[in-house]
């Protein structure tokens, strides 16, 4: 099908489930800074008014000041609301020891679970992500600019929805833009202004005079955050991806540690499609890798592309390290302190990160 319009969304570093997801990796980051290639993270966190609970199993995770993390990054997200405010959360500490037998399989890399992780890219932007999950993140990053750059009725929590119409396979106009923004009371109509500006900014051309706008369609939006919506680690694992264009093998990124395959191979799915597409093997690929536990190699590599798809898979087979430990060296995981800074529109796109990378 050439000619369609498809759909994607993102949210903003301020959306609830997204700050549970930055409190996860701001635990991954202190766990690995603090510890060396033996310590396992596998933190989940809950959020709602003015309360914070972090759960999870670690190992070797030399971290003392759990709370003041938690705290400090409520904080730089920007939240001192009355109903979710860094200073005065109640907070939670649920965090054990991993299990041991846990360690009997990951402790030699092995994969620290089973499953099947997708990795994709294609040739329509800078970015090597599909457009409509592209310009939704890029709308919301525009957005926080504005927020903290001076619009201070503009609020944390906001999510962005783009429809994308292809003709000929390419993405060629905007058909529907969907912004939902938390302000402060009484700026209902101020807030349209910054949020189409941001869009503008962020479609540009795209946007036509048919392109159909929903900003704020609820009327106002003001009681959000954690205080408006509870929110869970995990739960935007699509936001976090590709939009829906491509599959998702269910496992989701931020609390967990290089070990775990959903994250690691993730990644790894990820770079290998962008490189094949980066070097004009095909306009655009999907790979799918499957791990279990305890196991070194991948059980399965799986390539669709309008490429040669087997002679991919077999350069793939023959030249690339697919074992926890392989992927986790090529990507220096285990030294990279970063995971909750990058962990908000999307995990793909971003150039800097060691996994973005293009060069075989």
């Amino acid at each position: 099908m050439n000619n369609f319009i498809f759909t994607s969304e993102s949210v903003s570093d301020g959306h609830p489930d997204k700050v549970a997801d930055q409190i996860s990796d701001a635990l991954v980051d202190a766990g690995l800074e603090n510890g060396d290639e033996t310590s396992r993270v596998a933190v989940e966190t809950l959020v709602t008014t003015n309360h914070v609970t972090v759960a999870g199993e670690v190992k070797n995770f030399n971290v003392d000041n759990v709370e003041e993390i938690v705290r400090n990054k409520v904080k730089e997200i920007g939240y001192e609301q009355d109903g979710f405010h860094w200073e005065k959360l109640e907070f939670v500490n649920k965090i054990h020891s991993q299990s041991g037998d846990i360690g009997l399989g990951t402790d030699d890399f092995g994969a620290g679970d089973q499953g099947i992780m997708f990795g994709y890219a294609s040739n329509e932007n800078e970015a090597y992500l599909p457009a409509p999950i592209y310009y939704s993140h890029e709308i919301l990053k525009k957005l926080k600019e504005m927020r903290t750059g001076g619009y201070e009725y503009v609020l944390p929590d906001a999510k962005s929805q783009v429809s994308i119409e292809y003709v000929g396979g390419k993405p060629t106009r905007v058909d529907q833009i969907v912004i939902s923004s938390q302000h402060k009371d009484g700026f209902h109509h101020s807030i349209k202004m910054p949020a189409k500006h941001a869009a503008e900014e962020a479609l540009g051309e795209l946007i036509d005079n048919d392109t159909i706008w929903h900003i704020n369609p609820t009327g106002k939006f003001v009681v959000g955050g954690p205080d408006g919506d509870t929110g869970v680690t995990g739960r935007k694992i699509i936001v976090d991806t590709y939009g829906g264009f491509a599959p998702h093998g269910g496992g989701a990124f931020s609390g967990k540690d290089p070990t775990k395959v959903d994250r690691s191979a993730a990644y790894m799915a990820r770079w290998l499609a962008k490189n094949v597409v980066a070097d004009d093997m095909a306009d655009w690929c999907q790979i799918q890798l499957s791990y279990a536990i305890g196991i070194k190699e991948p059980t399965s590599i799986y390539v669709d592309s309008n490429g040669h798809n087997r002679s991919i898979q077999k350069f793939i087979r023959d030249n690339i390290d697919l074992t926890p430990k392989g992927i986790i060296d090529k990507f220096d995981l285990f030294k990279y302190y970063e995971y909750s800074a990058n962990c908000t529109f999307g995990h793909f796109g971003n150039k800097d990160v060691p996994w973005e990378k293009i060069g075989w």
